[in-house]
């Protein structure tokens, strides 16, 4: 048995609740008394409509990413999205991501190099929402410059992206032929699963090909992200804030920027220092931004739990079984020694 402090989700868990003890450290009872007092729930309870949609909105997205190879019912797709997220939530760095692969595949009996390569492309229609946000947004103020940094740097790794998926497309044959000549006689195994993962993959991206579904997972991708920004406006109202949409759509993407790679489960911490700090630099009181940084953070953490178990529940899926078993998977299947290629029959979850 694996000593627990060996395990990343220990330490992760200590460093969140490091994170959340400094937070929190300052914050009396009497404030968030009148904070809670002074919160006007006309504006809560469209934040929380929002948040909703967002999720919904996502799950939209993945459904159309796998539409070329199986249709899935628009609630299947929602719960089983929102299952995902559960598992990255739950499981740090990013191992929540070999999770959300594991049972996606499980699920819905699709091939794993083809679900990562929906996951490659849902992180760049993100990054290019981002994007598009980012620059609409810097004509209503300048950013700081550590962040105008970090926007150059997204920015770039998303025309990077990009770039490498339509190479990998267009020269989908000349990479396997570089295959064949470098590893076929040394390394026949190797070659046959770097043959089926390019081939895997590519139905993946294959709909990069057709601008219908550019400008439907492009939209997807606006719509949900708008839905956020509202979430974070709306909850500005609810708390009295005097702040600019263009201010939440600020914080949602310093905020995203800065919790890109997950360190603790569900960016416990890390999340609300991201979301106060940047509070305070538009004049909000430490206590309140805080408080504002936990509402939010359990905000988006509702409607993913409650989409997401409603399948774990009628599915009979075990997360416990899932977080033991990804770590033994594989994204190609088994090869003999050989090199033969063994497909092996999946078992349900």
């Amino acid at each position: 048995m694996t000593k627990i402090w060996k395990k990343k989700q220990f330490w992760g868990i200590i460093i969140a609740i490091g994170l959340l003890t400094f937070c929190l450290k300052d914050i009396s009872l009497t404030e968030i008394e009148t904070l809670i007092k002074r919160i006007s729930y006309l504006f809560f309870i469209p934040s929380v409509v929002c948040t909703f949609l967002f999720v919904f909105f996502r799950g939209l997205r993945w459904r159309l990413m796998v539409s070329q190879q199986k249709e899935i019912g628009v609630m299947r797709a929602v719960t089983l999205f929102s299952a995902g997220q559960i598992l990255n939530i739950i499981m740090p760095a990013l191992t929540g991501q070999v999770g959300r692969l594991f049972l996606f595949a499980k699920k819905e009996g699709l091939k794993k190099t083809f679900v990562f390569s929906t996951m490659v492309v849902e992180i760049l229609f993100d990054a290019i929402s981002l994007v598009i946000f980012l620059l609409l947004t810097s004509l209503a103020f300048v950013f700081p410059q550590e962040y105008r940094s970090l926007s150059i740097v997204l920015c770039c790794l998303t025309a990077a992206v990009l770039a490498v998926l339509y190479l990998t497309l267009h020269f989908q044959i000349q990479l396997e032929e570089l295959g064949r000549n470098c590893f076929r006689n040394r390394w026949p195994g190797l070659y046959i699963g770097l043959k089926k993962f390019i081939r895997s993959f590519t139905k993946g991206i294959e709909l990069l090909r057709s601008s219908q579904h550019l400008l439907g997972l492009l939209g997807l991708s606006m719509l949900s992200w708008i839905f956020h920004m509202f979430v974070i406006y709306f909850l500005f109202k609810s708390f009295g804030f005097e702040l600019p949409i263009a201010s939440a759509a600020a914080i949602m993407i310093i905020n995203t920027v800065a919790l890109m790679i997950p360190i603790t489960p569900g960016n416990a911490g890390t999340f609300e220092v991201a979301v106060s700090t940047s509070l305070v630099a538009f004049s909000v009181g430490r206590s309140d931004a805080v408080l504002f940084a936990l509402a939010l953070h359990m905000l988006d953490l509702f409607p993913v739990y409650l989409l997401g178990s409603i399948f774990l529940h009628f599915e009979k899926v075990s997360i416990k079984d899932i977080k033991v078993r990804h770590e033994d998977e594989r994204i190609l299947d088994s090869l003999s020694e050989n090199g033969v290629l063994l497909e092996k029959e999946e078992e349900r979850v």
